[in-house]
This record gives structure tokens, C-alpha cells and sequence, in this order.
């Protein structure tokens, strides 16, 4: 029997990625956008998000991909999921205007059997409300990550499945799609699978709270957060997986996303979620740490310092800046020039009049008075301390993720601040690192 045809329409981060997952699992695939020149540059070899190993997946199976803009192409696929990414504003509120648009162009042109899917994360209610038989209208939980999207979209850990009726089996082509990666599914009923997606980020977001108030409370006790981590996660109830290490705010969008969607439901049905307000509040106090550092250390009393800041994107191994805590920082630097680095996004994206950028991370850290880590590039962990004090002027080093070797930075002469441990102050004697 001939494998069904599958559609993805929106190639954003989302689109492209689950549909070079479809195509590497043996699939013909149809790779839909409005946006006739995003096609061309696909058609190009031109991809419009960062993601190891996806520009190899693609190219090993471009036999069964199939680029368009013209939507009636989408009339061949047996199944079709609308996968565009959903914009986020600065309070975490989807704008959906553009999953509505696209679903409308997308479903005039469908057979009248197919299966419409929408992968792309919505509010619960969304789905059931769409005008399309309810027999071929579904809803699937994305779980894709920033930076390892390839990897979860080829080897996901279960599909769900929001339906009109769960005990109803799923339509074959749709069902057989599914199976092919070798996953549990779960099918529930449409609002289930929509607020599952919720509760899952709420239990990331959780996670991330505990990491960062105790990392904080860490450095100030004497404690190291890191010594801590790898108990925890010998616990069974907490896991290996589970998201310990501190960081700066929740970044990205969709965990924001996620909770403004939970305090929008609260509000109109009258829920308590007080613990969603702190772990915002929570956030919003973490992400200002390095500005506070820097002031406290630095730029209080040198309205002419230079800040070095390695790493413009929210996380590593990927291009996205949404809600990035190193743009965040970057934002109250107004007064001070900037030397940047990012190995992916350029320069101009730091927004800063007196920003400047720069090849190399060392070529960035030339002159500085002080050294910003904001992201944790892999390239960065093989900048050596004494060849940055070669080159700098000052000598502190932010440093929140730990890329560095404390201890090495010490005794190059620094002063290292970093999450989830106390200060290392140059010429103090070690006791850790």
C-alpha cells in the first residue's frame, strides 16, 4: 500500500522541523508558505531557523520533499498539519490571527477526506471552535526544543492527540503516520490535549523556579548548587531530566506563553494560581541578576566602562532571541559601548547605538572592563581565562551558566560571578570552583 502524502503548512521553526522528521521517517512531504520567497530560499538550500543537523536531514531525503507556496498543492496530502510558530507580545498573549489566516488559505484547497491537524500551540477551546468536520480535525501536542528540535521531532517520547471523541479510532493515514515512530499515542478530548501542553511547560516552569531560588540562596550560604544537582537527580520522583540548572528567567516564549494562558483562564473562571504569579515574579528577579552584578561591581562608578557580551540568543544552538536574556541586559547598557559576539545571530540584533560587532569572542573581550557570558555557546568554553586577561582592561567576568572554569578565572586574576555558587574574588584563597 502506497504511504499517504503529509502536508506541513508554515515553515517556521516548527514547520521545518517536524516536516524533515515526516521525511526521514519514509514519507512524500509537502512543505507549504504563503511567502514565496521563503520557498525559494528553502528551495535554495536557505534555511530560516538554526538547528544541528537539520540542513543534513533535509538535504539526505530532499526526494521526498516537495516546496510550494501555492496551497491547492497541499490537495494531495492525506494529512495536513498547520505548523506555523505562534508570535508572542511582552505580557506571553499568542497572537493567533496568523494560525487562523493560514488555516483558512490552507483548508480551501484540501480533498474533502483529509486530516487537518494543528500542530502549532493553541489555547484551549481553539480547536474544537475550527469549521472543519470533526471527524478529520485534530489537535497534536508539539514538544520540540530549541537547539535539539531535530532530535525530538525524529525520536519523540509519546504523540497527543486532542479529539472530538477519544474512544473513536484515529482516521488510518493519520493513525499509520503516528505509529511509524514507534511512540505511545494518547488521544483525549481536544481541550485536554491543548491544556496537556500547558501542564507540561507548568511543570518545566516549576522546576525552574526550585533551581533558581535555591541556586540563589546557594551563593549566599557558601553552598554550590552544582555539588546538589546530581542528588536530585538520582531521586526518582525528580529524575534525570528534570530542569536543575539555574538560569536567568524563563526565555524563549513558549513557557511565558503557557502562563499567561493559565492567569487568562484563572481570570475568567475564577481560579487561584498564585503560584504561576511567583514563578513570573520569580523570573522576572532572576533575569536581572547580571544587571544588578554589573552595577554592583562596575558601572556605578565608570560611566565609561566597556561591557563585553558573549552570546546574543536566548540559548544555545539556536538562532531565536525571543525574550533573551542577554537582549534584556543589553537594554539597560544604554549609556555604556558594548563589544558583541554570537556565533549565529549578527551583531545589529543587540539593538544598541554603541554596540559593536565582533569576529571572535576573544576579539570581543579586547578592552573590556567586563566580561558577560549571557549565552552557553559550546564555543566559548574553549576561551582560556589568562588569554582573556591578556586582553582585557578590567577584571570582572559574569559568567551565569558556568561555560568557564571558575577557578582557572580566579587565579588568571578575576573576579568570576556566576549562578548557584559565591563569588570568586581574585586573590582570595580557593576553597571551590
Amino acid at each position: 500500500m502506497t504511504a499517504p502524502v503529509i502536508g506541513f503548512a508554515g515553515m517556521t521553526h516548527l514547520g521545518v522541523n517536524s516536516a524533515a522528521a515526516a521525511a526521514a521517517r519514509g514519507y512524500s512531504t509537502v512543505w507549504f508558505d504563503p511567502d514565496r520567497a521563503m520557498v525559494g530560499r528553502l528551495e535554495s538550500g536557505e534555511f530560516p531557523v538554526v538547528e544541528p543537523g537539520l540542513v543534513e536531514l533535509a538535504n539526505t531525503n530532499r526526494e521526498r520533499i516537495s516546496f510550494t507556496s501555492d496551497a491547492t498543492a497541499l490537495g494531495r496530502c492525506a494529512v495536513v498539519y498547520i505548523a506555523c510558530d505562534v508570535p508572542t507580545d511582552e505580557q506571553g498573549d499568542s497572537d493567533l490571527s496568523s494560525v487562523r489566516r493560514l488555516i483558512d488559505t490552507v483548508s480551501a484547497g484540501l480533498a474533502r477526506d483529509a486530516v487537518l491537524v494543528v500542530l502549532c500551540q493553541v489555547p484551549p477551546g481553539f480547536t474544537r471552535a475550527l469549521d472543519w468536520p470533526v471527524a478529520q480535525r485534530y489537535y497534536q501536542v508539539e514538544t520540540l526544543v530549541f537547539g535539539s528540535a531535530v532530535e525530538r521531532a525524529l525520536h519523540p517520547e509519546r504523540f497527543i492527540v486532542g479529539c472530538a471523541d477519544p474512544a473513536v479510532p484515529l482516521p488510518g493515514p493519520y493513525r499509520g503516520f503516528l505509529e511509524a515512530f514507534g511512540c505511545p499515542v494518547l488521544p483525549m478530548r481536544y481541550e485536554s490535549a491543548e491544556l496537556a501542553k500547558i501542564a507540561i511547560n507548568c511543570c518545566l516552569v516549576a522546576s525552574v523556579t526550585v533551581a533558581n531560588t535555591l541556586a540563589g540562596l546557594s551563593e549566599r550560604i557558601g553552598a554550590d548548587w552544582n555539588e546538589i544537582v546530581p542528588a536530585l537527580r538520582l531521586d526518582r520522583r525528580i529524575g534525570h531530566h528534570a530542569y536543575l540548572a539555574p538560569g536567568l528567567g524563563l526565555a524563549g516564549g513558549n513557557l511565558e506563553r503557557d502562563l499567561a494562558t493559565v492567569l487568562r483562564l484563572a481570570e475568567e473562571t475564577g481560579s487561584h494560581v498564585e503560584l504561576v504569579r511567583a514563578s513570573l515574579a520569580d523570573s522576572r528577579q532572576r533575569r536581572d541578576w547580571p544587571l544588578r552584578t554589573l552595577h554592583q561591581e562596575l558601572l556605578a562608578g565608570h560611566p565609561d566602562a566597556v561591557v563585553a557580551v558573549l552570546g546574543l540568543s536566548y540559548k544555545e544552538n539556536t538562532h531565536s532571541t525571543k525574550n533573551s536574556p542577554s537582549l534584556a541586559l543589553i537594554r539597560h547598557l544604554g549609556p555604556w559601548p558594548l563589544r558583541v559576539h554570537d556565533p549565529v545571530v549578527p551583531a545589529r540584533a543587540a539593538g544598541h547605538p554603541r554596540a559593536t560587532g565582533c569576529a571572535t569572542a576573544l576579539e570581543a573581550a579586547t578592552g573590556a572592563d567586563a566580561l558577560a557570558i549571557m549565552t552557553p555557546w559550546p564555543a566559548y568554553r574553549e576561551v582560556s581565562p589568562s588569554d582573556l586577561r591578556r586582553v582585557m582592561r578590567g577584571r570582572v567576568i559574569l559568567d551565569p551558566y558556568r561555560v568557564l572554569d571558575g577557578a582557572a578565572a580566579r587565579a588568571a586574576g578575576f573576579d568570576y560571578f556566576a549562578l548557584g555558587v559565591p563569588v570568586l574574588r581574585a586573590g582570595e584563597k580557593a576553597t571551590r570552583a
